[in-house]
């Protein structure tokens, strides 16, 4: 029984651990107070030493000159070169979303940071870059989503699974020893039943986390983004979203309007607005597997 709290206990505090500190170039983004300065020169220091460990390629290195000479539009094209052969990492799509922020390319910052933290979910510096760009573009540093959706954001699937299966032997081992040892199962009793509620409880998460991940989202990336009520340019306009807004895909068309072939997102905003846009208006974060049944062909003339 002890092995299995332990067991158990060690996954918690795995968990609890802040993720595997990502790469970064960290921006300092409007801070105000000498303390924060010092944090945010403490982070950068700490930074480029762990660029310097982890990456050491010319390509990269060459990256984060240009980000350093000021040139954050090309420092964030160089970074696109090297996330073409390494779309895994962390660290540079923090840097990349850093590069743009600079270049004043919000959405495409914003973009970056979601998929450095679909990677690094509980990063410190990724984190707070992220909440402060949100604030820049909604005012808020809540994503689009409701309260238990951003909860379960908090930790990543393998971790989600890696909990529950770690609840599951507990309870297994719990109901092993009360077979083997008669005497212990009145005092296993409530033990087993508060690993059995566990158990449940975490694989809802699971299945909820699992639904998730499946859903799409997508950021505006250009000046204003104009959302429409149905996939055409000559439908009305439904509401409008400026560069940097998050929104859920619920839909998507390819439309032949004229002889001219068009790809239509249906879209929801944080305000719970529906219409359709462009798809070439936003960056599509993840699709769901089954994108390409979804997808409707329509031809107008």
């Amino acid at each position: 029984m002890t092995c299995a709290f332990l067991f158990l206990l060690l996954i918690v505090i795995l968990l609890l651990i802040p993720g595997r500190k990502t790469s970064v170039i960290t921006v300092t983004m409007a801070m105000t107070t000498k303390k924060l300065r010092a944090v945010a020169a403490a982070l950068m220091t700490s930074a480029i030493g762990l660029n310097a460990l982890a990456a050491g390629t010319p390509e990269f290195e060459t990256a984060n000159r240009l980000y350093f000479e000021g040139k954050f539009a090309e420092a964030a094209a160089a970074y696109e070169q090297l996330l073409s052969s390494s779309p895994g990492s962390a660290a540079l799509h923090f840097n990349l979303g850093n590069a743009c922020f600079k270049a004043d390319q919000k959405g495409r910052a914003i973009a970056a940071y979601l998929r450095a933290q679909q990677l690094a979910p509980r990063d410190p510096a990724l984190r707070f870059n992220l909440k402060f760009v949100r604030e820049k573009v909604t005012g808020s540093d809540q994503p689009v989503g409701r309260a238990w959706q951003r909860a379960l954001a908090a930790l990543t699937l393998n971790e989600w699974t890696g909990l529950t299966a770690g609840a599951f032997w507990v309870l297994f081992l719990l109901l092993a020893l009360r077979e083997l040892r008669s005497a212990f199962r009145p005092a296993l009793r409530s033990y087993a039943l508060l690993a059995g509620v566990m158990t449940v409880l975490l694989a809802g998460c699971l299945v909820a986390a699992y639904g998730q991940t499946r859903s799409t989202t997508a950021v505006v990336v250009v000046p204003e983004a104009v959302v429409r009520h149905g996939p055409l340019e000559r439908s009305p306009v439904a509401f409008q979203l400026r560069d940097g807004s998050e929104v859920l895909v619920q839909d998507q068309q390819e439309i032949a309007d004229q002889n001219q072939k068009q790809s239509w997102l249906q879209v929801q905003d944080a305000a719970r607005r529906v219409g359709w846009l462009k798809r070439e208006q936003v960056i599509v974060l993840s699709s769901p597997a089954s994108a390409s049944k979804d997808q409707t062909t329509v031809t107008f003339r």
